[in-house]
């Protein structure tokens, strides 16, 4: 198995991205057709918020990438992970999303968060 700083953290000189910073691209590039199908009510409130959260999240990781004070920028990612846990769960009691789109964002989410915790603690190793 390949050191974590490998598999978290980019290194400078590369221009590959972090794997959870190409996991959280995933994620938004996913969720944002399933936002542009909420109904309008829901649309520019829940629907913005959760975009505006995926797109934090992804900058705070893209950040974390290439700055070497990694740590205030991982936990602004840890935190918008478990703001967007709880936006996509609201969307699904809403039923503004199937529960099989719910069960994959959810699925995605939580490898991201799972991806940022390891990051955090390489980082403060």
């Amino acid at each position: 198995m390949p050191p974590v700083e490998n598999i978290f953290m980019a290194q400078h000189t590369s221009s590959e991205p972090a794997i959870v910073v190409q996991k959280a691209y995933d994620l938004v590039l996913w969720l944002v057709p399933k936002l542009e199908k909420f109904p309008k009510q829901h649309r520019f409130t829940l629907g913005q918020r959760m975009f505006d959260t995926a797109l934090d999240l992804l900058s705070s990781l893209v950040e974390s990438a290439y700055t070497p004070e990694k740590g205030p920028m991982l936990r602004t990612a840890s935190r918008k992970t478990n703001v967007l846990r709880y936006l996509l769960r609201l969307a699904k009691d809403l039923k503004l999303m199937t529960l099989d789109s719910y069960g994959h964002a959810s699925g995605r989410i939580d490898e991201v968060g799972r991806m940022v915790g390891g990051w955090q603690k390489a980082a403060r190793a």
